[in-house]
């Protein structure tokens, strides 16, 4: 039966990659993704522009310095209060993708100990005392590894621990890319080391 915990430390040290003949620690990346990254420069650079062109709007002068007199002719009532809107929106969603990527939300690892037959699931929340989480569970309940592999327009590859109840708990990240050839790489290396089956299901 699986443990429910929310007070166990998680610092860099345990975020990283380890394995030995009788423990193995693989770390999960959480928000701190170069996409994150990406998304969140764009949404602030974008929020910034749409406000600018509202407030030139306003004043009737230029603070855009790509887009000639456009943001100055138009009127502040309904299209600069649009832009405003946009803007804040923009600012708003950029702000929240830099909180997710300073906490590293979703962030964590998976621990196989075989010296203790436990398996650790760790992962990061939102701040606050239950901040983060902690599933542990016998080696002795898992019966196999399975990957999961869905192509279509949203592709996704999630290798499971499946326990002798038929549970599965997923170990691989929200939104982490693999490569078929990674993630089946990944989960039979994993099979092997806890000795059990390695199944895929398409």
């Amino acid at each position: 039966m699986a443990k429910k915990k929310h007070s166990t430390k998680l610092d860099n040290n345990n975020n990283k990659k380890m394995e030995t003949e009788s423990i193995r620690r693989d770390p999960i990346v959480g928000s701190r993704r170069f996409e994150n990254y990406i998304w969140a420069g764009a949404l602030f650079i974008g929020g910034c522009g749409f406000i600018l062109a509202s407030l030139s709007s306003y004043y009737k002068v230029r603070l855009l310095p790509f887009n000639g007199n456009v943001a100055t002719e138009l009127n502040f009532v309904p299209q600069g209060i649009l832009m405003l809107f946009y803007g804040i929106l923009g600012l708003a969603f950029s702000l929240y993708i830099v909180l997710t990527i300073v906490w590293d939300l979703g962030g964590g690892y998976n621990e196989f100990d075989k010296l203790n037959a436990t398996i650790r699931i760790v992962r990061r929340g939102f701040p606050g005392d239950n901040r983060n989480i902690l599933l542990s569970y016998s080696l002795n309940e898992l019966k196999a590894i399975e990957v999961e592999i869905l192509e279509g327009i949203n592709p996704r590859r999630t290798i499971y621990l499946v326990t002798m109840d038929q549970r599965k708990i997923p170990l691989t990240g929200v939104g982490q890319p693999l490569t078929l050839k990674e993630i089946e790489e990944k989960a039979i290396t994993l099979a092997k080391f806890l000795d059990v089956q390695y199944n895929i299901k398409k």
